[in-house]
């Protein structure tokens, strides 16, 4: 497993091919900053890491997920201690019936427990049913989830100057996250570290 081990970008997370030095930020960042704050994955979507998501979101393996929560705890161990709670992004409950499980919330639920900190199971929500992400373009799919999650109302207050750990299993183009972080902020949270087991990479920075 290719893990993402520093020297990173410190908002995109980006491997860096050599260390910039303190404080550097990829051309990437600069170029296109996210809605999030900053962003933490375990490990390169490929080889084990791939598999690992795969077995946890298509075959069930819901047992896999306290050891892949461990990972994540210790991939972003600052910005979960410093975090008031921790979050998944939401499947639309049509998604949730048919697949009877959330694996984003699984790992969610996991890195909460072995974190101490709360899971706000209902403090987000997806409204709309957004077709599958895969197959379609970063742009396609940043259209696809516009507006698609929002925080229901008397769940504001949990969400409220507070600093937010979001979970999903793997950041591709970041579209879904992203439209997450949008309705989080929407209702006044005051930092958001998104955290995934895996991500998409082209190459090193």
């Amino acid at each position: 497993m290719r893990l993402i081990e520093k020297p990173y970008c410190p908002v995109l997370g980006l491997p860096f091919a050599h260390d910039p030095g303190e404080g550097m930020v990829s051309p990437q960042a600069i170029a296109q900053p996210p809605v999030f704050d900053r962003l933490r994955s375990v490990a390169l979507h490929e080889g084990v890491a791939r598999h690992l998501v795969h077995d946890l979101k298509y075959r069930d393996r819901v047992d896999l997920a306290p050891m892949m929560a461990g990972w994540m705890v210790r991939a972003a161990s600052l910005e979960v201690a410093e975090a008031d709670a921790i979050l998944a992004v939401p499947l639309h409950r049509m998604r949730m019936f048919r697949r009877m499980f959330n694996q984003s919330a699984e790992l969610a639920r996991h890195v909460a427990r072995q974190s101490g900190k709360p899971f706000l199971a209902e403090a987000l929500v997806r409204r709309k049913r957004t077709q599958q992400q895969v197959g379609l373009t970063a742009n396609q799919r940043s259209l696809n989830v516009r507006g698609a999650f929002e925080v229901p109302e008397g769940r504001a207050d949990l969400i409220f100057g507070k600093r937010l750990v979001l979970i999903d299993d793997v950041y591709t183009t970041g579209a879904t996250v992203s439209a997450a972080t949008t309705a989080l902020k929407k209702a006044g949270a005051a930092d958001v570290t998104v955290l995934t087991f895996a991500r998409a990479l082209a190459g090193p920075i």
